[in-house]
């Protein structure tokens, strides 16, 4: 490609996401000019969205090691010791992008997509979780898109899960304008194998075939990972062709057919083609061996006529494996892959050169080091001022007219209202492992194997992001671990997917490095590393971005028992805060689902998080709940200790609980402040002596009742309710907001 015609090259440059820096490395890396093909291929592998060359130098900030990694970033999945010989894998990402541009397919393709990086591993999955985050329903003048969004997205995580035959066991969902136009949908999957039955993406041993198995390649998804690295303008809605379209029935046979031919032990590598496709699982494999991949298109599966080598190289087409076997050991594969009906095809050799060789029916018509794409994309250290922000520190003059009828627009908010129209879409229950699915702190899921059961919670606050990046992502990871101890579980490792703006605006770079230095202090603290995860920038449309919103997954581990209740079981019961009823101002009020919901205002500064007396409240909490002390158990986050005690009454069992305290009304019952669970108990002494033991508070706020909740601050009644009211109110208004 010659800079003979400056014009066209601009261009190209411009189609393909590249800067004119970039092209001159790419010159200076070939000593020529690249061709189209190879344009396209340097193109997606320096794309954002897989070299993650704008935030690569601040994620080695972040821990990645404990006794139980047996895997870190750098692979498909991250790996972690569970007992026994087992092990588990586990991953988030995004689909974002496309998930805007097409919702349904968006969705669906990034389900698949992250149940291949599991698989690819040699798990078998066995959960998938969602956090999704949409515009307003009820916005003037988008909320008809965002009820589309959101109907085709949900529509396509089931879909996908649902045929495939993986539990969607829970996850969150958000409604924010700033996701007006640009959707979040994050996808975490998890799968558990053996010690000795984990695979790995490499090319190793010079001559082995390198096998194609799966769907045939098409044009669907070409420069998918391009777009998901750049914002979206109006002409964002033409790419429907970037998105990649699904099939949930042939990944099924894709999954049992690579569990069956990796026990042949005829495999000795394996990748998925994902972001970036047969360019990205060759490069990515070659490079982490050492070893170069010759291989013809022609032998590549096709399932349209006439298309290019770039078309090929850069198609996103989904259901695809590649795989390096041993040589003279191919007929075991493909008897596997004919068995199953899915296509398989040796289309080249591993070699000793390092180089990614493309041939076209012979003719080399791409060859670059696979180092250099996968190892050598620009690495920016962008610069970065102070982060973004637009809100007062100082929030708005208000009192409350009524607290019953403040708790009752809470309860009817899209944010925390019943999510049972989108989760009752899922199957939540298929394999018949999941102990505590969708609508409890964390999902559970057990090892039948080793008598060992699996926690999980997924969890982002863009509002206290937004406000302080650093300590709302501390107070993300904290509010994960918090759910995990909830259960009974300890957590134990962590995935993180950073949803950010544009890197490019010094005040946007600034949010990603405050959030990510931000998540490293925690899981460290909380001594959960990351094994890997997902960064998705650019999510920008028409010049507005997103709140900064880190997501993060914890897994957590715990013995194979029945799960404690979120909502109260009977009357007579004790209530128990424990960790006290902390303290809030007015500063840090302008974060929380109070400020948003009943003032629809936003300011100052996240709640404040104390890690020791939160890491002291998770140790105790965990205590009483292995203990079976308590009869019900809910940690208090969104809405506080109003909205949990009103979500504890949703069995039918009321509640009637005074509370002296100086704070005022508004503080005391909606701050969000850390560190705080409640407990339904007939075990005070024992509870105490724990909480006293670990030197947290525990305070006795009332007993459960039957069929009213009654609140009452320094005994004055300030809600006074039935529990059928409540409920009602909380369990409807998701689908009334869905069918205005």
């Amino acid at each position: 490609m010659s800079e003979n015609n400056p014009t066209q090259l601009e261009a190209l440059l411009k189609t393909h996401k590249l800067t004119r820096g970039e092209y001159e490395k790419i010159q200076q890396l070939l000593g020529r000019d690249p061709n189209l093909t190879e344009l396209g291929i340097f193109s997606v592998m320096w794309s954002e969205h897989c070299s993650y060359k704008s935030s690569k130098v601040h994620l080695k900030k972040l821990p990645t090691h404990s006794e139980r990694v047996l895997q870190g970033p750098g692979e498909n999945a991250g790996i972690i010791d569970i007992g026994d010989g087992y092990a588990i894998a586990f991953k988030i990402e995004s689909h974002n992008h496309p998930s805007f541009i097409e919702p349904f397919q968006g969705a669906a393709t990034g389900v698949g997509g992250i149940l291949r990086d599991i698989f690819t591993m040699g798990a078998r999955p066995i959960a998938v979780m969602d956090a999704i985050r949409f515009g307003p329903l009820d916005s003037e003048k988008n909320g008809a898109r965002n009820r589309r969004i959101l109907d085709g997205v949900v529509q396509g995580i089931s879909h996908y899960g649902n045929c495939f035959g993986v539990p969607t066991v829970g996850g969150e969902t958000v409604f924010e304008s700033c996701y007006d136009g640009n959707p979040l949908v994050n996808v975490f999957a998890m799968g558990v194998f053996k010690h000795d039955e984990i695979f790995y993406g490499q090319a190793t041993g010079v001559g082995n075939p390198v096998i194609y198995v799966g769907a045939r390649t098409g044009r669907d998804g070409i420069h998918g990972a391009s777009m998901a690295s750049d914002v979206f303008t109006e002409a964002s809605k033409q790419q429907r062709p970037t998105v990649q379209v699904g099939d949930p029935f042939m990944e099924k046979l894709l999954l049992e057919a690579c569990i069956e031919a990796m026990k042949t032990g005829a495999i000795v590598g394996i990748q998925d083609m994902g972001a970036a496709g047969l360019t990205c699982s060759t490069s990515e494999m070659g490079s982490r061996a050492g070893t170069g991949i010759d291989f013809d298109l022609k032998h590549v599966p096709q399932r349209e006529t006439g298309m290019t080598p770039y078309e090929i190289m850069l198609s996103e087409s989904q259901e695809r494996m590649l795989l390096v076997a041993e040589k003279g050991r191919e007929q075991e594969i493909f008897d596997v892959f004919n068995k199953w009906g899915l296509e398989s095809a040796v289309i080249g050799t591993v070699t000793d050169d390092g180089m990614l060789r493309v041939r076209d029916n012979g003719v080399v018509v791409a060859e670059i080091k696979n180092r250099d794409l996968a190892d050598e994309a620009p690495l920016y250290n962008r610069p970065y001022t102070k982060p973004y922000r637009n809100v007062p520190m100082e929030g708005p003059s208000f009192t409350s007219a009524s607290v019953e009828a403040d708790l009752l627009k809470l309860l009817a908010s899209n944010d925390l209202c019943s999510k049972k129209w989108i989760w009752e879409q899922y199957d939540y229950m298929v394999r018949t492992n999941t102990l505590a699915g969708p609508g409890g702190d964390a999902a559970i899921v057990r090892i039948k194997e080793t008598g060992t059961s699996i926690a999980m919670s997924l969890d982002g606050n863009g509002r206290y992001c937004y406000l302080d990046p650093r300590e709302g992502a501390k107070l993300i990871v904290a509010e994960c671990c918090r759910n995990l101890s909830t259960v009974g579980a300890l957590p134990v490792s962590a995935t993180n997917n950073l949803n950010f703006g544009n890197p490019e605006r010094p005040e946007i770079m600034a949010q990603l490095v405050e959030g990510i230095e931000g998540l490293a202090e925690a899981c460290k603290f909380f001594e959960t590393p990351i094994t890997g995860g997902n960064v998705s920038l650019y999510n920008e449309t028409l010049g507005e971005s997103i709140f900064p919103t880190p997501v993060v997954g914890i897994v957590g581990l715990l013995p194979t028992v029945a799960p404690i209740p979120m909502a109260f079981p009977k009357a007579g019961l004790d209530l128990v805060l424990l960790g006290g009823l902390g303290d809030s101002d007015l500063t840090h009020f302008g974060g929380t689902q109070y400020a948003k919901q009943v003032l629809g205002a936003l300011w100052g500064l996240p709640p404040k998080l104390d890690m020791p007396l939160e890491k002291r409240v998770q140790e105790a909490t965990r205590e009483i709940v292995r203990a079976m002390l308590t009869e019900a158990a809910h940690d208090l986050g969104d809405g506080g200790l109003a909205v949990a005690l009103a979500e504890g009454t949703f069995a039918g069992v009321g509640a009637d609980v005074d509370i002296m305290t100086d704070l005022r009304p508004e503080f005391a019952l909606f701050h969000e402040g850390p560190s705080r669970v409640l407990f339904a108990t007939s075990n005070v002494a024992e509870i105490s002596a724990i909480a006293e033991r670990h030197q947290v508070p525990a305070l006795v706020i009332g007993k459960t009742t039957a069929g009213t909740l009654k609140i009452a601050l320094n005994g004055t009644q300030v809600v006074h309710v039935g529990v059928d009211k409540l409920y009602h109110t909380w369990d409807r208004a998701l689908e009334e907001s869905l069918h205005v």
